[in-house]
């Protein structure tokens, strides 16, 4: 009304995931704890959402402190997925993938520390895109997240989209000391730039997981896009260095440490799923610290050794379909050992972009995903490569249409 320029975002509405924080909203992280725990501030991606245009109209459904990947807590239940309601929508984005998938909100916010994005993504039929670690800036802190691992990112209903988010969101912010220069491009006005011919390694399991048979199947058929486009795809049968239960000790730790004061106080308003973690943590020692290290070296020289021979990484985004609301998480295929997280917690530690894109639907008519995963710092190029792939397969039709859109 003023003669200013409307942002990219201007009169949308939006979902924040429960883990973040927005002036004049309860952010309860999923926990009983904190279900009184109204903020007067915006974290710094929040803040520039609003910036760009876009209005919160309400809070998205997190897992407590977001640490598993389907959505379900103590306070709001089980979040429920748009395709199949008697399956998980993911996590710990849950609450912002079933709004997007079902037309609620045209635009959620969304955080990854382990597939936080990447999972409700696949599950939902979704584009959700991990950037650069850095890249979009965390802030304010509560505390240093040392284990450098969770970023905000776009979680979406298409790719442009997702380009027009980063777009609004990356950037510098001096609270955090590990985020990135502002990007020297716009990612949206370089979606639709050719792609170079591309050497792209294929990997069906990483040497750590077994993959659902029709997951696999629409999987295969999504990395053939590339090569239809004129891509050399070379599949690889290479085994990734595994953090498993080191993550899983030392993460846990990190958790304690955040929540000692109500863990000792106010024990008893945890989820015991949650307390079984922290309860892990008061068993790590130095020595756990020493291997995590050394695993984590082992992981990030394994993946920039594949980068320094291939321009992408395909792999299937998650070994399996939806699975039930509360869980439990599969953990055998057909009598075989399968690992929810394989494919998307490693670029976590590592730094990498990596996105999730409709792969297909499964026998149960359920979305899958195939994940890209791009150098270091180039989120154009995973972008580029997302676009250029959705123009080829476009995503099968949500079960809703947003009353409005981006």
């Amino acid at each position: 009304a003023g003669g200013e320029a409307a942002g990219p975002f201007a009169g949308l509405p939006l979902g924040v995931k429960d883990l973040e924080n927005a002036a004049g909203f309860v952010t309860t992280k999923g926990s009983r704890l904190y279900r009184d725990n109204r903020v007067d501030f915006d974290d710094a991606h929040v803040a520039r959402l609003k910036a760009a245009g876009a209005i919160i109209v309400g809070k998205t459904n997190t897992p407590e402190f977001g640490h598993i990947p389907f959505t379900d807590n103590e306070l709001f239940g089980s979040t429920l997925n748009p395709w199949n309601l008697e399956r998980t929508p993911g996590g710990s984005s849950g609450g912002s993938s079933a709004a997007l998938a079902s037309g609620m909100v045209p635009l959620a916010t969304a955080s990854d520390g382990g597939g936080s994005i990447r999972i409700p993504a696949c599950y939902t039929g979704l584009y959700g895109l991990k950037p650069s670690q850095g890249r979009t800036p965390i802030a304010p802190r509560p505390m240093p997240t040392w284990l450098s691992i969770s970023c905000y990112g776009p979680l979406t209903r298409s790719v442009r989209d997702a380009a027009i988010y980063l777009d609004v969101v990356a950037g510098p912010d001096p609270r955090d000391p590990e985020s990135l220069p502002a990007p020297d491009i716009s990612y949206a006005e370089t979606l639709e730039e050719p792609l170079p011919k591309l050497r792209i390694a294929f990997n069906e399991t990483l040497g750590v997981t077994t993959v659902q048979r029709d997951v696999l199947r629409e999987v295969r058929a999504a990395a053939e896009a590339f090569a239809d486009m004129g891509h050399d795809i070379v599949e690889t049968d290479d085994t990734i260095p595994e953090m498993g239960g080191w993550w899983a000790r030392v993460s846990a730790f990190q958790s304690l440490g955040q929540e000692w004061d109500n863990f000792s106080t106010r024990h008893d308003e945890f989820t015991r799923r949650y307390i079984r973690q922290l309860d892990r943590a008061l068993e790590v020692g130095p020595s756990d610290f020493q291997e995590f290290l050394r695993r984590r070296g082992e992981l990030v020289s394994w993946t920039a050794g594949l980068f320094e021979e291939y321009d992408l990484l395909l792999t299937p985004t998650l070994p399996t379909e939806a699975f039930a609301p509360a869980g439990p998480i599969p953990r055998e295929i057909e009598g075989e050992q399968a690992n929810a997280i394989a494919y998307t917690y490693p670029f976590n530690f590592t730094g990498h972009p990596a996105a999730s894109v409709p792969a297909g639907l499964t026998d149960a008519g359920l979305p899958c995903g195939l994940q890209i995963v791009g150098p270091r710092h180039r989120d154009d190029l995973v972008l580029r490569a997302s676009y250029a792939y959705e123009q080829a397969r476009p995503f099968p039709a949500l079960p809703r249409e947003p009353f409005a859109s981006v």
